[in-house]
Protein backbone atom coordinates (compact mmCIF):
# COMPACT_ATOMS: atom_id res chain seq x y z
CA UNK A 1 0.00 0.00 0.00
CA UNK A 2 1.41 3.23 -0.95
CA UNK A 3 -1.20 5.39 1.22
CA UNK A 4 -2.31 4.74 4.77
CA UNK A 5 -5.88 4.49 4.88
CA UNK A 6 -7.14 6.78 8.22
CA UNK A 7 -8.77 4.18 11.18
CA UNK A 8 -12.50 4.67 11.50
CA UNK A 9 -14.48 3.14 14.80
CA UNK A 10 -17.70 2.36 14.18
CA UNK A 11 -19.85 4.74 14.50
CA UNK A 12 -21.43 4.31 17.82
CA UNK A 13 -18.07 4.03 19.31
CA UNK A 14 -17.01 7.10 17.63
CA UNK A 15 -20.17 8.81 19.60
CA UNK A 16 -19.18 6.99 22.96
CA UNK A 17 -16.18 8.93 23.30
CA UNK A 18 -18.28 12.34 22.29
CA UNK A 19 -21.07 11.86 24.67
CA UNK A 20 -20.42 11.53 28.14
CA UNK A 21 -23.19 10.00 30.88
CA UNK A 22 -24.31 11.74 33.55
CA UNK A 23 -23.82 9.82 37.16
CA UNK A 24 -26.93 9.19 38.79
CA UNK A 25 -26.08 10.85 41.91
CA UNK A 26 -22.92 12.92 41.72
CA UNK A 27 -23.08 14.24 44.85
CA UNK A 28 -23.30 10.77 46.85
CA UNK A 29 -26.26 8.63 48.52
CA UNK A 30 -29.32 10.67 49.58
CA UNK A 31 -27.98 12.45 52.68
CA UNK A 32 -23.93 12.01 52.09
CA UNK A 33 -22.75 14.71 54.72
CA UNK A 34 -19.26 14.25 52.07
CA UNK A 35 -18.71 17.56 50.06
CA UNK A 36 -21.91 18.68 51.17
CA UNK A 37 -20.54 22.65 50.78
CA UNK A 38 -18.77 22.06 47.24
CA UNK A 39 -20.94 22.24 43.85
CA UNK A 40 -21.48 19.26 41.71
CA UNK A 41 -19.11 18.73 38.80
CA UNK A 42 -20.49 16.87 35.98
CA UNK A 43 -16.76 15.67 34.97
CA UNK A 44 -13.78 14.80 36.74
CA UNK A 45 -11.53 14.93 33.82
CA UNK A 46 -11.14 17.92 31.12
CA UNK A 47 -13.38 18.11 28.46
CA UNK A 48 -12.10 17.02 25.27
CA UNK A 49 -12.50 18.44 21.98
CA UNK A 50 -16.32 17.77 20.61
CA UNK A 51 -17.61 16.51 23.83
CA UNK A 52 -20.67 16.71 25.31
CA UNK A 53 -23.23 15.78 27.90
CA UNK A 54 -26.49 13.61 26.62
CA UNK A 55 -29.84 16.18 26.93
CA UNK A 56 -32.92 14.38 28.27
CA UNK A 57 -35.12 16.46 25.86
CA UNK A 58 -33.34 15.40 22.91
CA UNK A 59 -33.95 12.10 20.74
CA UNK A 60 -30.79 9.34 21.78
CA UNK A 61 -30.69 8.21 18.26
CA UNK A 62 -31.14 11.28 16.13
CA UNK A 63 -30.52 9.17 12.61
CA UNK A 64 -33.18 7.11 13.37
CA UNK A 65 -35.51 10.02 13.32
CA UNK A 66 -33.78 12.58 10.97
CA UNK A 67 -36.33 14.22 8.55
CA UNK A 68 -39.49 13.16 10.58
CA UNK A 69 -41.96 15.54 10.98
CA UNK A 70 -43.85 15.71 14.44
CA UNK A 71 -46.84 14.42 14.66
CA UNK A 72 -48.49 18.00 16.03
CA UNK A 73 -47.63 20.94 13.95
CA UNK A 74 -47.64 23.22 16.80
CA UNK A 75 -44.83 21.44 18.46
CA UNK A 76 -41.39 23.17 17.73
CA UNK A 77 -39.25 22.11 14.86
CA UNK A 78 -36.55 18.64 15.41
CA UNK A 79 -33.26 20.75 14.83
CA UNK A 80 -32.55 18.41 11.99
CA UNK A 81 -29.07 19.02 10.53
Amino acid sequence: MAKKDDYHDFKNVEASHQYIVPEATPEGPYGSPIHKDTPVENKSTPWEKDQREYSAFNYNDKDQHAHQPRKYPSHHPTHDE
